[in-house]
């Protein structure tokens, strides 16, 4: 009777991967590859938990309104440094993405569910994690340590006697990076550290008040590094208008900046992501390192767009480094490879019943 009631309900619901990241939802589904890439950005009634238009401001909706919101609105990112900060906001989020995956009317039973989660995770961050996931409709959930997601989703030996390096740097506006050395499918040397795209976006709003007397938001502090930004010089210097506020008239006010300063804005997360890259290669067993040798380091994750920052990770290391193919979908492809073969992995994988 339970593989009956197992089996009708494969049938009607949807398997599906989630990457929970601080800037972008990515979601996949069995058989599809990534259905979804929104932002994780909730708009909700200010003082409360009540996500307006019906529940339908979330994702790109929400977005629009960051920076512009009354005073009787907010518009908030419910995951800060790579983990849950707002469970109620959270839960409203995965249930907007989980429903509009898995359909309002079509589909009986809730899907299984595979998250990506950051490798410093605390164990009370998890039960957040299948709580809201659960809440929000899953049936069944399965978490998976990001590092070895964005792995396997950049198509690293990871079963195989050797060792895979990677640096997984959250999404470009996220707020989590993990470095790990994986070997026959395990986690051999980790280091999760709460540095990644937002503290470069703060770097960037800090050197432009401190250098040109000018108040910034975040969105235009993520346009700078998207458009100019670099972690080693990698060809001409580029330069581009910011505007934002004046700090001394509060006036509206326009300057010119260089991608040679955003570059120093940006050294110091950069030197820190660098430094426990570093920690994690002097924590390896000798036979490992010897075979990082040959295999190098590959970075994934939004922030591996950085212009010139596997210049920094060699220069750093002595290795060669390399940028994974699509490195943002990475984490969430690694997730859709524990879908097509979950009923193989989901006894490796950390899921609800074992919290219970």
């Amino acid at each position: 009777m339970a593989l009956e009631i197992d089996w009708l309900s494969r049938l009607f619901s949807v398997d599906m991967g989630i990457d929970l990241g601080t800037c972008n939802t990515l979601v996949c589904v069995r058989g599809e590859g990534i259905v979804l890439n929104e932002p994780s950005v909730v708009a909700v009634r200010k003082g409360t938990n009540i996500v307006l238009n019906d529940g339908e401001a979330v994702g790109f909706a929400a977005k629009d309104m960051l920076g512009k919101t009354p005073g009787s609105i907010s518009a908030v990112r419910p995951l800060k440094d790579g983990v849950i900060s707002d469970f109620a906001v959270t839960e409203a989020m995965l249930g907007y993405f989980i429903k509009k995956v898995n359909g309002k009317s079509t589909r009986i039973f809730g899907p299984r569910v595979v998250i990506a989660i950051p490798s410093g995770i605390t164990s009370v961050e998890k039960q957040a994690v299948y709580e809201s996931a659960e809440r929000a409709g899953a049936r069944r959930v399965y978490l998976v340590h990001e590092p070895m997601a964005a792995a396997i989703g950049a198509g690293l030996p990871v079963a195989e006697p050797t060792a895979s390096m990677i640096v997984d740097i959250g999404d470009l506006a996220g707020a989590a990076a993990d470095v790990a050395i994986i070997s026959l499918a395990a986690i051999a040397e980790c280091e999760s550290l709460r540095v990644a795209g937002d503290d470069f976006d703060d770097s960037i709003i800090n050197h432009m008040k401190r250098v040109h007397g000018l108040l910034i938001g975040e969105q235009t502090a993520e346009r700078i590094k998207i458009e100019i930004g670099s972690a080693a010089p990698t060809g001409p210097e580029m330069k581009m208008d910011v505007r934002g506020r004046d700090m001394k008239t509060g006036l509206p006010r326009k300057v010119e900046v260089t991608s040679q300063e955003i570059r120093e804005a940006l050294s110091e997360p950069v030197g820190l992501i660098a430094e426990a890259v570093v920690r994690v290669l002097e924590k390896a067993k000798p036979e490992l390192a010897a075979d990082l040798v040959d295999n190098g380091i590959t970075i994934a994750g939004g922030g591996a767009l950085l212009r010139g920052i596997d210049k920094v990770f060699h220069q750093a290391t002595g290795l060669d480094v390399k940028i994974a193919d699509e490195p943002l979908s990475c984490v969430a492809r690694g997730t859709s490879n524990y879908l097509e073969n979950l009923d193989l992995f989901k006894d490796t994988l950390e899921s609800d019943a074992d919290s219970v």
